[in-house]
């Protein structure tokens, strides 16, 4: 059996998804912080000097998109065929992009960058959620299975709807007006495993 070691800081960031996976799959795991402060020593030990790794087998994984995707693929929420894989694979950049679009906001309501929380959320926020929504509201249409693809949950689903956990932390009204999309929030936090990890998990910030 494969040993893991999850390597990331005291928060849920860019981490949580492959704790999740780990959760779904009932698969054991190291999960270890690594502080602020011990983080200038441990930098160089990283493939790019980033967090989060996984380490399979001593072997060093970086990235979090390609450690969620190996975990998924392993684990079975990858999608249910090769071109379902790479729908989700799809989707899952493409919130990269949304990540992207309304980061500063983020920074902001987070306490990482000093700024107008209010004017970010105007500025940045609201119009990424409106068209990444759109994008959304296509695939719950098409999608047989209650989440974004026919193939049951995949790690789509959860990338989004933790980020999503995360912003409505900051600005409550977040998914006010798209009820498709909180029917599926609501599916996604309330799968057993899913809902079980969020209860039992640290506080740590977003």
């Amino acid at each position: 059996m494969s040993q893991y070691k999850l390597f990331y800081f005291p928060y849920r960031g860019f981490a949580e998804v492959s704790r999740q996976l780990f959760a779904l799959a009932n698969v054991e795991y190291e999960d270890i912080q690594i502080t602020l402060d011990q983080w200038q020593s441990k930098k160089e030990e990283m493939p790019f000097a980033k967090l989060p790794v996984l380490e399979v087998d001593g072997v060093q994984i970086p990235q979090s998109l390609a450690i969620a995707r190996f975990l998924a693929r392993k684990f079975g929420f990858a999608g249910k065929n090769p071109i379902e894989e790479a729908l989700v694979d799809a989707l899952a950049d493409q919130y990269k992009e949304f990540y992207t679009e309304m980061a500063d906001f983020f920074y902001r309501a987070s306490g990482f960058k000093e700024g107008d929380v209010e004017e970010a959320k105007n500025r940045a926020l609201i119009p990424a959620r409106d068209k990444f929504f759109s994008y959304l509201g296509k695939y719950l249409k098409k999608s047989k299975s209650g989440f974004l693809f026919d193939g049951g949950l995949t790690y789509a689903d959860l990338i989004i709807v933790d980020n999503m956990t995360a912003l409505i932390s900051f600005y409550p009204e977040y998914l006010n007006g798209f009820p498709e999309i909180q029917a599926w929030y609501d599916k996604v936090v309330n799968v057993p495993a899913i809902k079980a990890r969020i209860e039992s998990r640290p506080k740590w910030p977003a």
